[in-house]
């Protein structure tokens, strides 16, 4: 836990231990249904494996957290104190969204993107067969430039290497515009339409694609609506 505030109040008490760098985000994994180590350091890429542990550790003492261990396999999972920090995460999430819109280059990350996408995949209406739709990022290095998403019934991976697989469709475009995508902050059709965004797939495929995918669970959340200045008379 971190430095003491030595204040009664019960929001510096909290913040104690929620203010630490990572601890918070690690919540919030645990709340999109992250339950392995490995789930949790994907959806946090740049988090080091050895403060995830120590986060992981700190947050089971606070009794935030519960470690089960069955037949040599660790699951994680919120206790009820941890779950009555959901409100708390997603209120801030809308609040990000509303008031903290600018992403510079360092906050764009192909897999913490697709790692998102994945786990909101809409199962009702992809194709039941196998899956695989390709992605091609054009404004970042070549070696993470290319990913896939392999849908199957029920389940969605993420790969980083060739699945083999012929895509049902390849999607080019910027990291930057498929994030924007994800966030609600565009939309698919106006990203097609000015061709930052291209899709390579039967027609059919094309039409039905963006419906695959549902965004981010804060996309929704209304934009404040900026000012206009009346001429001055």
């Amino acid at each position: 836990m971190g430095a003491s505030y030595r204040q009664f109040c019960p929001v510096s008490k909290a913040m104690e231990l929620l203010d630490e760098r990572w601890t918070l985000l690690v919540v919030r994994e645990l709340m999109l249904g992250s339950d392995h180590f490995n789930q949790l350091r994907r959806g946090l890429p740049r988090m080091s494996p050895s403060l995830l542990s120590r986060r992981l550790q700190q947050l089971a003492r606070a009794g935030i957290v519960e470690r089960a261990e069955s037949g040599g396999e660790v699951r994680y999972r919120l206790t009820a104190a941890g779950e009555e920090l959901r409100p708390v995460v997603e209120a801030l999430g809308v609040w990000g969204t509303r008031w903290i819109p600018d992403l510079a280059d360092p906050d764009l990350d192909p897999k913490l993107l697709l790692w998102d996408m994945h786990r909101n995949v809409d199962h009702a209406v992809v194709p039941p067969r196998r899956t695989v739709v390709a992605f091609e990022f054009m404004d970042v290095a070549p070696g993470v430039a290319r990913w896939w998403l392999v849908m199957t019934a029920g389940d969605v991976d993420v790969c980083d290497d060739d699945p083999g697989d012929e895509p049902a469709a390849l999607v080019r475009t910027s990291l930057r515009t498929l994030t924007e995508i994800w966030r609600g902050d565009r939309t698919w059709a106006s990203a097609v339409g000015d061709e930052s965004l291209r899709v390579l797939a039967t027609g059919d495929v094309v039409s039905a694609l963006p419906g695959w995918f549902l965004l981010s669970p804060f996309a929704s959340v209304p934009r404040p609506v900026p000012l206009t200045h009346e001429p001055v008379h």
